[in-house]
């Protein structure tokens, strides 16, 4: 085994994966609250990013979050049906049904991307979901496309 592999097996050994997660004001991040609140434990690698609905997410914003050293993005709102706005869910999950096939495009694998519904009751839900997303971002490891991630997280 040469020293180069070495050190790149060891890095993979401590990794802690950057989520960006884009959430809804009235529903998500009243969950994300609910879990604090409820002194739910959960993966600290998360940084929230509350807009007032999903349906007004740019995938722009996809796009910086991982050419600013995310290694994952969560894209998370109201439950359908149940949105603030009345139908903001609706037009971001066929949003983003047609931009994850564009994100290949942009070199960002698919298991980079995760949508969920999390409802302001539902904090445990909330602390699951970055369980499980922080999970499968350390299996597949780090975003490989962006090598000079920024050490300001």
């Amino acid at each position: 085994m040469t020293q180069a592999t070495t050190q790149t097996e060891t890095k993979a050994e401590g990794f802690e994966p950057r989520i960006v997660a884009f959430v809804c004001n009235w529903c998500t991040y009243a969950g994300a609250d609910l879990a604090g609140t409820s002194r739910l434990q959960y993966a600290p690698h998360v940084r929230i990013v509350k807009l007032p609905c999903t349906g007004r997410i740019d995938p722009l914003f996809i796009l910086k979050a991982y050419e600013g050293g995310a290694d994952a993005v969560l894209v998370s709102g109201c439950h359908p049906g149940d949105c603030h706005y009345t139908s903001g869910n609706y037009h971001a999950r066929r949003r983003w049904t047609i931009f994850r096939r564009l994100l290949s495009l942009a070199g960002v694998e698919e298991g980079r991307l995760f949508f969920s519904w999390v409802s302001a009751a539902e904090g445990q839900k909330f602390a699951d979901l970055i369980n499980d997303v922080t999970a499968q971002v350390k299996a597949a490891g780090p975003f490989k496309h962006n090598p000079a991630r920024r050490q300001a997280w």
